[in-house]
């Protein structure tokens, strides 16, 4: 059974959480091949590693910290249940706590929401099988988002390509965000609270932009061009 990993854009950087596994040799070397694969995406990021009940000692999070830094990878934040771990990463001076978002960030109010999804997440690639990304920002894809790829974005999502995975903006609740494709196919498109599944089409693709209005996930033709012009 594969190894659960996911990655979600944080303050700080990308925390890369670890699912269960029968041992840490083999979770370490699950985690190391699902980083091989998002290619130069992560190159040079900041990694917190939410390590759950997994028990590490010095030498193993020595070689961890070694083998994320042949990739570019700079580890600098530990998380984990487990004692043992926690005070090893402390040893290595390694953080073992994560800022908290602020509340009111992500509080009801529709200002204070927009105000904290203004950082940007940017992916030069294609997006394939099997990737997740969560980021409390706007994410933008230049590149295809392949189906079982999932992106979930605080606020809007940007595809410079073909989008055929699933996508989720405005996932903090805020209903003006927008998912824009230049071919929008996805498996599964939501907005805030608000699910759409797009149906087969037969029509030649054209760039799209997906948004609520009154309460429904329409899709509409994307033009920037002329929205710049109308404004």
């Amino acid at each position: 059974m594969p190894i659960d990993i996911s990655l979600k854009g944080i303050r700080q950087g990308i925390l890369v959480t670890v699912g269960d596994a029968e041992s840490w040799s083999e979770a370490c070397q699950a985690l190391l091949d699902h980083l091989d694969k998002q290619g130069n995406f992560l190159q040079g990021a900041r990694i917190a590693l939410n390590l759950g009940n997994y028990v590490l000692k010095a030498v193993d999070m020595g070689q961890l910290r070694d083998a994320l830094s042949e990739r570019e990878l700079y580890l600098w934040a530990v998380v984990s249940n487990s004692p043992t771990t926690e005070k090893t990463a402390q040893t290595l001076g390694l953080e073992t706590r994560l800022e908290r978002p602020k509340k009111e960030l992500y509080g009801a109010s529709k200002d204070l929401a927009l105000q904290g999804v203004e950082e940007a997440v940017m992916i030069y690639k294609t997006v394939r099988s099997g990737f997740k990304l969560q980021h409390p920002g706007h994410v933008v894809v230049v590149g295809d988002v392949n189906p079982g790829a999932e992106i979930i974005a605080g606020g809007n999502i940007i595809i410079w390509g073909k989008l055929q995975g699933l996508v989720h903006a405005g996932a903090q609740g805020d209903e003006s965000a927008i998912v824009c494709a230049l071919d929008l196919r996805p498996m599964q498109l939501r907005i805030a609270e608000q699910v759409a599944i797009t149906p087969q089409r037969k029509w030649k693709p054209q760039p799209e932009m997906a948004k609520l209005v009154d309460g429904k996930v329409i899709a509409e033709a994307w033009n920037p061009k002329k929205k710049k012009a109308e404004g």
